[in-house]
């Protein structure tokens, strides 16, 4: 029988083999290439399985020539499109060191402990409580997953139910209250936590995309009255959409006064509220029961790491935990003298992941290289970014601002000299935008307020600057000038 070894050694060597790749991909001097290119390394990539290896020299080069030179730029200075980024280099290569170190992020191990330490330095930096526990996973829609779960696990163990164990009871229909602008996962964890997709009441949000907390109350009055159980009042901290806040303070009074809990889905905002500036719009926050962030939005960690805290995390637990497993038991006795003698803490029976990679390394290497006042930086630069971008819109005659920016999301279009009714004004910028796409270089997306069609930069990258956001607003002007020239 042979072995693998062959393919294990040589770390340095296959290294050096890609790294030049990933050093010229992180000019970004083309963003539109991968696009045109595309026939090309399609057909070099999409081929059938092949029979015998090509070996370690030829796969690097594959990986080099075909695969980076044909990323996703989402971490170029002018692509701001997602809320998420491209990491710099220190998180980059923590993530390398994890894959190869910690593939597992249980026992006895440096990664493991800095799962605990990094969630505790995450909720310091968020403002949140000292005694909250957290648990990663892989995104915002896994984090808001389980946070929920544990408010569906107290809604009806205070009905005497325990519905992790159980299920949920026939005749019981649950609700959780979640603004318009609130993002889709929440329906998402609604349908696999069994209260359907419909159990989320959609509630209507005012003029600054904020949830309307009079439509709130009287939802839930009234079917607390036709006999459903409020499970959850979630309240985003920076909506997807917009970046607008939720008025947490009102909320928490909401899910207090009908003793429900109180959901923060703060994935994109919360890093903000320990600014000193943005804590009135944060008042609140702490009072809620869970809260999420994603630490590979204005972190910069690379995208798979988010987080959720509880107040209790007895409720994950019981909703959560898996039956006993022998094959999980490591018994120990004494201090460890193996890394297998203890399992850490047991993360698994607080989410719906056993096998999982260390994500709090990443966190971490992010703390540890600028701390939190380089974070906070970050973060004001960005929110500056997008007022800049907008101010810039109210200044300019064929511009137009559709949202006051609270965090660090714009919401612009471009108006033509000449009146245009709003169904033409869409079409001209969905146009306009991707003539941006495919000619500028600057990469934002786009959404929808109040009905009108909007170019939507969301600045939470780490390379951005300054002349990127002039850049843009220069650019929307032209292309929406070549645009309505016809």
């Amino acid at each position: 029988m042979g072995t693998d070894a062959a393919q294990t050694g040589h770390l340095t060597a296959a290294a050096l083999a890609v790294l030049p790749a990933l050093e010229r991909w992180l000019e970004f001097t083309d963003v539109a290439a991968p696009a045109r290119r595309r026939d090309a390394w399609r057909a070099a990539l999409d081929v059938d399985l092949p029979e015998k290896g090509a070996g370690a020299d030829a796969t690097l080069a594959e990986l080099a020539d075909q695969v980076v030179a044909n990323g996703l730029p989402i971490g170029a200075p002018r692509f701001t499109g997602f809320i998420t980024t491209g990491p710099p280099t220190v998180p980059a290569v923590a993530q390398f060191a994890a894959a190869l170190a910690s593939p597992q992020r249980y026992a006895v191990s440096a990664f493991n402990l800095l799962e605990d330490v990094s969630l505790r330095w995450l909720a310091q930096l968020c403002g949140l409580d000292d005694q909250v526990a957290g648990v990663y996973s892989s995104g915002g829609s896994v984090a808001n997953l389980l946070a929920l779960g544990a408010a569906r696990q107290y809604a009806f163990e205070r009905h005497g139910i325990d519905v992790g164990r159980d299920g949920l009871p026939p005749g019981m229909p649950a609700r959780i209250y979640a603004s318009a602008e609130a993002h889709h996962t929440v329906q998402r964890s609604a349908a696999v936590l069994g209260l359907g997709r419909d159990g989320v009441r959609s509630v209507p949000v005012d003029a600054h995309q904020r949830i309307r907390t009079d439509v709130l109350t009287a939802m839930i009055e009234a079917d607390v009255a036709g006999g459903a159980v409020p499970v959850a009042v979630v309240g985003v901290a920076g909506t997807t959409n917009t970046g607008a806040i939720d008025p947490l303070d009102t909320l928490a009074d909401i899910a207090a006064r009908h003793d429900t809990w109180l959901h923060v889905d703060g994935a994109y905002g919360l890093p903000a509220a320990g600014l000193g500036e943005m804590a009135a719009r944060f008042d609140g926050m702490r009072r809620a029961q869970s809260w999420i962030v994603d630490p590979h939005k204005w972190l910069a960690t690379g995208v798979g790491c988010a987080a959720t805290y509880v107040r209790d995390p007895l409720l994950l637990h019981r909703c959560f935990t898996q039956t006993p497993a022998a094959y999980l038991a490591m018994p120990g006795r004494g201090p460890a003298a193996s890394p297998f003698e203890e399992f850490g803490v047991h993360y698994d029976d607080m989410g719906v992941e056993l096998s999982a990679p260390p994500r709090g390394v990443l966190v971490w290497a992010v703390l540890r290289e600028i701390g939190r006042e380089g974070l906070h930086d970050r973060v004001r630069r960005h929110i500056g970014y997008a007022r800049r971008l907008t101010e810039l819109a109210h200044r300019h005659p064929r511009l137009e601002a559709l949202t006051e920016p609270e965090l660090s999301v714009a919401c612009v279009r471009y108006r033509p000299a000449r009146p245009v009714p709003d169904p033409e004004l869409d079409r001209l910028n969905e146009e306009l935008l991707r003539r941006l796409w495919r000619t500028t270089g600057h990469l934002p997306t786009s959404t929808v307020v109040d009905g009108r069609f909007a170019i939507r930069p969301c600045f939470i990258g780490v390379r951005h600057s300054e002349a990127d956001v002039d850049g843009l607003a220069e650019r929307i002007v032209e292309v929406g000038d070549a645009v309505a020239a016809g």
